[in-house]
């Protein structure tokens, strides 16, 4: 009789724990709801590059706004000791260095941020061996082969890497990608946005970025072919899909933006998102995402599909005429 009183007493108090856990959302609920809640790791992030505006922006939104509480910039390294003083100054980041290497030890996370992205992989190699995630901001790289070495290096190192443009992975991008799937057949694309075939930092490469890889991401990475048409300060290119839809690329030249139209039974219409930006967006939300679980957002053929397609174009550039998109393979 005695055992069964215990038993009846321990059964009875489980069930108003469970009550309490269901009704009540603070005190002893609250706290039974903790235990099972993931605990964010604390990381310190590095950055190399800081000539680019991104860095202090980077800075900002970790060490001042704080958007992500368990997230800090501790290192930067800057081209010059005055970007990484500015990025220092306006993106709160306590610490410099001189050479990059110095930060392996001393940090999480890396970013690396160079304005042309033929830096990109040198600057980040001596991490990979670390298995310190990496996110590269676009371009990831400069030469497709090179690419395939650095992510053939990391898949074997197990170290997770990233890379986009926010341009394209971002929440209203997706939006439009599920718009275009109610949409039917789509044979005709334009899409301006700002690009100087002639830039300093890697022409085509600096700003093609933001114009191709949304249009990759809502209709895929199968383009075939491409071209650019120059003349003088006015150029645009076309690029020809797996299916046969054709991409009118204008490349802007006044005013910072992108706009992409679909021709369809209407007639010519604005793909638009219906959904606001968030705050931190989806390409941060990802990228912070991947440094705590090593999850890695997008595929390395998707993030490789990207640096074949500016390759072709910065080909078509010297040559005038229509080139193939090169083919590879992981």
């Amino acid at each position: 009789m005695d055992t069964r009183r215990k038993f009846i007493k321990k059964v009875g108090r489980a069930a108003a724990l469970s009550t309490l856990a269901v009704s009540a959302p603070t005190g002893l609920a609250a706290e039974l709801i903790s235990v099972h809640k993931p605990k964010l790791k604390k990381m310190r992030i590095g950055i190399i590059g800081a000539e680019n505006s991104h860095t202090r922006d980077f800075g900002k939104m970790f060490n001042i706004e704080k958007k992500f509480p368990d997230m800090e910039v501790k290192y930067v390294w800057g081209e010059t000791e005055a970007f990484a003083r500015d990025a220092m100054e306006r993106g709160g980041i306590p610490n410099m260095v001189k050479d990059p290497k110095e930060m392996i030890g001393k940090i999480d996370a890396l970013i690396v941020d160079h304005r042309h992205g033929k830096y990109h992989l040198d600057a980040a190699r001596p991490f990979i061996k670390e298995k310190i995630p990496i996110f590269i901001d676009k371009p990831f790289c400069y030469r497709l082969d090179e690419g395939i070495e650095f992510l053939k290096m990391a898949r074997e190192a197990g170290t997770p890497v990233t890379s986009y443009s926010s341009i394209a992975y971002n929440d209203e991008t997706f939006d439009i990608k599920e718009q275009v799937k109610e949409m039917g057949q789509i044979n005709q694309v334009i899409r301006s946005g700002r690009l100087d075939i002639n830039s300093e930092y890697g022409g085509v490469f600096f700003y093609g970025a933001h114009t191709i890889q949304p249009l990759m991401v809502i209709f895929g990475d199968d383009v075939k072919r491409v071209r650019v048409i120059n003349n003088g300060t006015n150029s645009g290119a076309n690029l020809i899909f797996g299916n046969g839809m054709l991409a009118s690329l204008v490349f802007t030249t006044k005013k910072y933006g992108w706009q992409t139209f679909v021709e369809t039974d209407n007639g010519i219409e604005e793909l638009k998102s219906r959904v606001e930006s968030k705050n931190p967006a989806k390409n941060y939300v990802d990228m912070v995402n991947m440094f705590q679980t090593g999850k890695e957002p997008r595929s390395h053929q998707s993030i490789l599909s990207g640096v074949a397609v500016l390759e072709a174009l910065e080909k078509s550039v010297s040559s005038g005429q229509w080139e193939d998109v090169e083919p590879f393979s992981l």
